[in-house]
């Protein structure tokens, strides 16, 4: 159903609201001020019309003209954040399903935040995912956060088995509160010449109101890559808010069923479906009708003029299915 037209982050996937709405309204209210969003250039006017539908007109919408990871997309925002303003960057494809916790981390944190530090949010895990980074949780250093230890890189099975055992460590979100005036400052330190490039295509943008069209070449120029890297783990002061939210980061159609409403038989149902003795099911359609008689542990889905079947628990190979159908194959082996 992700697209390169209409990523996930525009789909309601997990509620009525599209996953950009439902980020949004997280941080809806007067201690909040009106979002900033980056995102690509060919989103702007689903953006525009997802934001305005729920009153939560943007103050501005970055539009990159390429793609160059999180770091310098943060830094196209800090720009143009007011210089001591407070930044809330949040990925807009996750689930929060506890937003008074979430709101509970970012008031522990402000202190600490109005003081220069960077800080991250920290899930509880509840399980050794190896498809996460970790974080190290060290000394308190005010009620509720702590010094970050260190970031640890997604581990293999049996380190993450140790680390949630320890119960020092969690899960890193990659939600991130910080001042734009010190981020751009670590920027400075640890890669300027990133910096200089977001500062470049800032200064040549074009603006069209709200949106915001950085300059492509400039910003081409600077290099790739996530905050995680550039910044957080080369930063000294860095602290984490350990906070059991309800995350989850909606990676697959399996997390997808995980947290999702389900009847008495625990299938998931969404769109035009049918389905009598069903068990375990994940099946949804956004047109064509669904019909299924004694099926159990499947996720089914139709989108446009693709089908998709496979078992629970599968659902991580879908990448190999999206790279064969993009070299073009068609065999029963593909």
């Amino acid at each position: 159903m992700s697209r390169p037209e209409m990523p996930k982050q525009l789909l309601a996937l997990t509620a009525e609201e599209t996953m950009l709405q439902l980020t949004a309204s997280r941080t809806h209210g007067e201690a909040f001020a009106a979002p900033i969003v980056v995102a690509n250039a060919r989103h702007a006017d689903h953006i525009d019309e997802q934001l305005a539908a729920i009153g939560a007109a943007p103050q501005a919408v970055i539009l990159e003209p390429v793609a160059r990871n999180t770091a310098p997309a943060i830094a196209l925002a800090a720009l143009a954040a007011g210089t001591e303003d407070a930044l809330l960057v949040m990925p807009s494809d996750h689930v929060i399903a506890n937003v008074a916790a979430f709101h509970a981390a970012i008031d522990a944190a402000m202190p600490l935040v109005a003081d220069g530090w960077l800080v991250t949010f920290g899930i509880a895990p509840d399980a050794p995912e190896t498809g996460y980074g970790w974080i190290k949780i060290g000394e308190p250093l005010v009620d509720g956060v702590h010094r970050v230890a260190r970031f640890v890189e997604k581990p293999i099975r049996a380190r993450a088995e140790e680390m949630l055992a320890a119960g020092d460590h969690a899960w890193n979100g990659g939600i991130f509160l910080f001042r734009a005036d010190i981020f751009l400052g670590e920027l400075a330190a640890h890669a300027p010449a990133m910096l200089t490039a977001t500062q470049d295509a800032m200064r040549l943008a074009r603006r069209e109101g709200t949106r915001i069209h950085p300059d492509a070449d400039a910003f081409a120029a600077s290099p790739s890559d996530s905050i995680d890297y550039a910044v957080m783990e080369r930063a000294e002061r860095v602290a984490v808010v350990p906070v059991d939210m309800g995350w989850n980061d909606v990676g697959s159609w399996d997390a997808l069923h995980a947290i999702s409403d389900l009847d008495s038989d625990g299938n998931a149902h969404r769109g035009e479906v049918l389905a009598i003795d069903t068990r375990g099911c994940l099946i949804r359609s956004d047109g064509i009708r669904i019909a299924a008689v004694g099926i159990s542990d499947l996720i089914v889905v139709a989108s446009g003029n693709d089908v998709l079947i496979l078992p629970r628990g599968r659902s991580q190979e879908i990448k190999q299915l999206i790279e064969a159908m993009k070299s073009g194959g068609k065999g029963s082996d593909q």
